[in-house]
């Protein structure tokens, strides 16, 4: 359970704005279709990351260590792994009725229709704001691996007096056509937006890197309230193409740059500024590699600014007779005279004898039978491969079998089972 620090812990506040009441809307209905069959019976950000996280575990984690307590996640797609997983691991505190993390399905008030932009789906659920009262609203995407301080996005936002606070990423400028490009002046002053443009702008003052939204957004209040029902109004449906390029004409709209965020325990050989979309096989995959080493770039244990989710109450790895080589095994995986390397195997993976993975990702309550090869493979929960599989060695065999992404990776779809 995550731990949720007491007023006490804060020091002592010499005006109201020094902690402003912050309410968080995660936008958690991801449907995540190039990350097919990972999501073919679940959500993007109930996809398996790591040892033993979900994608959705990196934003709250993030929102709860900067203090956020009161959380919402504004589910759609296949929500229903994602719903137990909140369940499970997300209870912050029964005592305190304003720390919570609560899943809201779309609650359909103006139609039968399903949430139709991230704006849509925040306007449906205006309500929220009467019943808390915040000064400011957090708008944070559930997609990617990362972590962040939001307190000091809050702290810049007051500081220029900021109407909407956008996250940027600054990105080399032949990879910024990619993104949605944000426009700014030297001090962040946003003059306009982009939705991934073919001659990209600049940053100012770097003529090598643009400014990449990534989807993280705080508000105020009443400026969030009047753009939300005046978007209503035009039809309009989304922050990054409709929302915020308004705003930044009639209002004080600023970019806030990641790379400036400062989170503690940090070691010097990580990554500065860590963020990754894990949206395609290949960049989920990639971002599995990189918790891998003794230099990783993004080391996933960090006692001062910890990444939370479920408590397991099984036994720890057992590994009778193998060899491990650059590898993370999760608790309750058994190693039996099998070779593990540059691979991730999460909780409860059996490997019998003479069983070799590599370059792979093996997750939950997998059992992968003796002889068996892995080679750049992805298996997901549930399944027990059976004796003498070879996946990663024969595209065509992979391709009649599993699903072959582009990027050369095999991925066994979830058997049959749990959540």
């Amino acid at each position: 359970m995550p731990r949720v620090k007491k007023s006490s812990d804060r020091p002592a506040s010499g005006s109201a704005m020094e902690h402003p009441r912050i309410l968080a809307m995660v936008m958690a209905g991801g449907e995540g279709r190039r990350l097919h069959p990972l999501t073919a019976e679940r959500s993007k950000p109930a996809v398996p990351f790591g040892g033993r996280y979900r994608i959705v575990d990196f934003v709250l984690s993030s929102l709860v260590n900067s203090e956020i307590h009161a959380i919402y996640l504004l589910v759609q797609y296949k929500s229903q792994s994602l719903i137990e997983h909140v369940r499970r691991s997300w209870i912050l505190s029964p005592m305190l009725p304003d720390h919570f993390v609560t899943v809201v399905p779309p609650q359909m008030r103006t139609g039968p229709e399903w949430f139709q932009g991230t704006a849509d789906a925040v306007y449906q659920n205006i309500n929220l704001f009467d019943r808390h009262h915040p000064d400011f609203v957090a708008v944070f995407g559930a997609d990617h691996i990362y972590r962040m301080d939001v307190r000091q996005m809050v702290a810049f936002h007051l500081e220029r007096g900021a109407d909407v606070t956008v996250a940027a990423l600054p990105v080399p400028l032949d990879q910024a056509s990619s993104f949605g490009i944000i426009s700014a002046d030297a001090d962040g002053r946003i003059r306009g937006f982009e939705e991934k443009p073919e001659h990209p702008t600049a940053m100012p003052g770097d003529p090598a890197r643009a400014y990449a939204s990534m989807g993280n957004y705080l508000f105020t209040t009443e400026v969030l309230t009047a753009a939300l029902n005046e978007a209503n109004r035009y039809g309009e449906r989304d922050f990054g193409r409709h929302v915020i390029p308004r705003l930044s004409k009639t209002h004080r709209v600023f970019a806030y740059d990641f790379l400036t965020n400062q989170v503690p325990g940090i070691h010097p050989f990580e990554e500065r500024g860590y963020w990754r979309d894990v949206g395609t096989i290949g960049a989920y995959y990639a971002a599995h590699q990189d918790l891998l080493g003794t230099e990783a770039k993004f080391e996933t244990f960090n006692s001062q600014w910890p990444i939370y989710s479920s408590n397991y109450q099984g036994p720890v790895a057992k590994i009778i007779r193998g060899k491990i080589e650059n590898s993370s095994l999760a608790g309750g995986t058994v190693v039996n005279n099998a070779t593990v390397r540059n691979s991730i195997i999460r909780r409860e993976v059996w490997l019998e004898e003479d069983v070799l993975i590599e370059d792979s990702i093996v997750m939950d309550y997998v059992c992968i039978r003796r002889g068996s090869r892995l080679r750049r493979a992805i298996v997901d929960r549930y399944n027990d491969l059976e004796a003498g599989t070879h996946l990663g060695y024969d595209p065509e065999h992979d391709r009649s079998r599993y699903h072959l992404d582009p990027s050369g990776i095999v991925v066994v779809r979830r058997g049959v089972g749990g959540d």
